[in-house]
């Protein structure tokens, strides 16, 4: 809701001053937000007949809703996180905000009064989770009450003024034939990914920002067997999986002092004390990978990880480089040795051009004359596109037959290998 009139934005302000004043016990003492939200529209709706201020009914009920989202929610904010085709917000200043709908960025029919408005929003995202922010602290990681991922920075850093981005927590939580019906991948990679899974094969998601890495993971662990003990770590729970014997660890920022903060690396390191058949790292970002890879080689098969890269060889890449960053001084070799001896499967997910999300390889890792082998098994070959902008292009096998197959035949689990004939 945008209020472009001075005089109606004026009107707003004393509304919702009049609110504080006289309204703040009263909607202390309710608890259900429902209950409050009715109470304070009321008593709104009243405070507009005594003004005697003539306003048609749309733009007395957009006053209202703007007041009511300010005093109870986020303002300009919650109509965005009400509205579920909203997958990303983007606030760049008070009348920059823009949203992603459909996997495409659009400037948004919302706006803050000023920087100040904004900071009074941010205030009141990581006020109630124990965060900060100021000059000497001027970001900040939080989580909306329903998941939501939370950033926020502000001068010096944010030398434009305060910004905040917001990743919308999925309220759906999509299985493998969901993807397939979203044209994600086809049954035939979904029934090989399924029995990888089953398999025990050590999988790692690669993709850019907002591929839809995370989604694809909730996806495919959905597939591990319900008598296996699941370890979560996460930098901020997203994943959904509802699973009987499954433990959620999340990290924890240090306090003011810089003490108390437990790391991804921390926690997975603590996941191996816990007993766990299999662990599941929400993103792989420094030298936890190290930590990871020791898992999958020392029992902790059919593990599952994501990391940012924009192709197999570059998400190899990309472990090695984080492999690095873990402080162990570890040759080249060595690094790659363990990278080979973990990981089975590399699943590549891509956001195209017309904003659908792809999974555009499915493949094999493998160790050939002591390096590292990645052998495609199914690759999204994209032609170029239609007359309304949308990708086309097909999914296809290559022809090389996994590894995997043999494991599987052994484990008797079933795989129809016709998935696996020439188009």
């Amino acid at each position: 809701m945008s209020l472009r009139s001075p005089d109606l934005q004026t009107f707003q302000d004393q509304l919702h001053e009049r609110v504080l004043k006289e309204l703040s016990e009263v909607l202390r003492g309710k608890t259900d937000p429902a209950e409050k939200r009715r109470v304070l529209e009321e008593e709104l709706r009243r405070m507009i007949r005594e003004s005697r201020r003539i306003l048609s009914p749309a733009a007395q009920n957009d006053l209202i809703a703007g007041i009511a989202d300010t005093v109870l929610g986020f303002g300009p904010l919650e109509p965005l996180l009400r509205d579920e085709s909203v997958t990303e917000i983007m606030v760049n200043g008070p009348e920059r905000v823009f949203i992603e709908r459909a996997g495409r960025v659009e400037k948004a029919n919302v706006s803050f009064r000023d920087e100040d408005h904004i900071r009074t929003i941010i205030d009141r995202i990581v006020g109630p989770i124990g965060r900060r922010i100021d000059e000497s602290s001027p970001l900040v990681d939080a989580r909306l009450p329903d998941g939501s991922r939370v950033n926020a920075v502000i001068r010096p850093l944010a030398v434009s003024g305060p910004s905040v981005s917001i990743r919308k927590f999925a309220r759906t939580s999509y299985r493998v034939e969901d993807l397939v019906a979203r044209g994600t991948l086809t049954d035939a990679m979904a029934a090989f990914l399924r029995a990888a899974v089953q398999a025990k094969q050590n999988i790692l998601i690669s993709g850019g920002t907002g591929s839809g890495k995370t989604t694809t993971l909730n996806a495919l662990s959905y597939e591990i067997p319900l008598h296996e003990r699941i370890v979560t770590v996460e930098d901020s729970a997203e994943l959904q999986l509802k699973h009987p014997n499954m433990v959620n660890l999340e990290t924890k920022p240090p306090n003011v002092e810089g003490r108390g903060g437990y790391t991804i690396r921390d926690l997975v390191k603590n996941a191996l004390r816990m007993r766990p058949d299999r662990i599941v790292v929400g993103e792989c970002r420094g030298g936890e990978a190290l930590d990871m890879l020791q898992a999958m080689n020392t029992g902790h098969e059919g593990s599952l990880t994501t990391a940012h890269a924009n192709s197999p060889s570059d998400a190899i890449a990309r472990v090695e480089t984080m492999v690095l960053m873990s402080g162990v001084e570890l040759p080249l070799p060595a690094v790659r040795r363990q990278i080979s001896a973990a990981l089975d499967l590399i699943v590549q997910q891509s956001r195209l051009l017309d904003g659908s999300r792809k999974i555009t390889h499915v493949s094999e890792v493998a160790e050939e004359d002591g390096d590292i082998a990645i052998h495609d098994i199914f690759r999204f070959e994209q032609r170029g596109l239609d007359a309304q902008g949308k990708v086309v292009g097909d999914f296809v096998f290559t022809g090389h037959r996994p590894a995997a197959l043999q494991k599987m035949k052994v484990m008797e689990i079933a795989l129809d290998e016709r998935i696996f004939a020439p188009a």
